[in-house]
């Protein structure tokens, strides 16, 4: 059974790996236009000199994808520049805040 329990292990931690991923995509995304990024930052109180360290931190990272999973208009216009289904957020955010 060891194997199957380092297997599983190494699944939680791909999982977890490529929801980060997407959550530093997402927020690449959210930085590239002025606008989006000034909004997430007066949402989040986050000053833009702190972004690149809180940027390390999974808790941010969950409020990033929470950020766009809660804007619908942003979500669709981050899946469609990445290739990803919108749904796909949604299981990031549930592996981060597991």
């Amino acid at each position: 059974m060891t194997g199957h329990s380092g297997s599983r292990k190494a699944d939680r931690i791909e999982r977890r790996d490529a929801a980060t991923g997407l959550a530093i995509a997402a927020l690449s995304f959210i930085a590239g236009e002025p606008e989006r990024l000034g909004r997430f930052l007066a949402l989040t109180g986050v000053g833009p000199e702190s972004i690149r360290a809180a940027a390390g931190e999974p808790d941010f990272l969950l409020g990033v994808l929470d950020h766009l999973a809660g804007d619908e208009t942003l979500l669709l216009a981050f899946a469609s520049a990445h290739g990803v289904d919108p749904a796909e957020v949604a299981r990031a955010r549930d592996v981060l805040g597991a």
